[in-house]
């Protein structure tokens, strides 16, 4: 191969972590949905710790998507920098055109 060096578990590594990341998100907004703000007491406060896990629910679906999104950006990456890779070492094959 050429001298491009990229090791191939770095893109592994950072899928896994990115996955992980929205895997977490869904179960924390799950849990946060299902949360029974009643335990608090007060109505309003109850309403406001109602409030804070719609908002909260909300914004972490949102990060859920974002970090989807990214592992599909590290495939792509990835896959791109493979390719790049290999034309590199195709290069590095060819025959040496001679200047005029």
């Amino acid at each position: 191969m050429s001298d491009l060096r990229l090791e191939d578990t770095i893109f592994e590594d950072l899928k896994k972590t990115f996955s992980s990341i929205s895997d977490r998100m869904e179960s924390t907004r799950r849990t946060l949905r299902g949360t029974d703000a009643s335990a608090v007491g007060e109505s309003k406060l109850v309403e406001d710790v109602q409030e804070f896990a719609d908002d909260w629910g909300y914004g972490i679906k949102q990060l859920g998507k974002h970090t989807q999104g990214a592992v599909k950006m590290i495939d792509k990456i990835a896959d791109s920098f493979g390719k790049l890779d290999l034309d590199l070492a195709e290069s590095l094959k060819a025959p040496k055109k001679k200047g005029k």
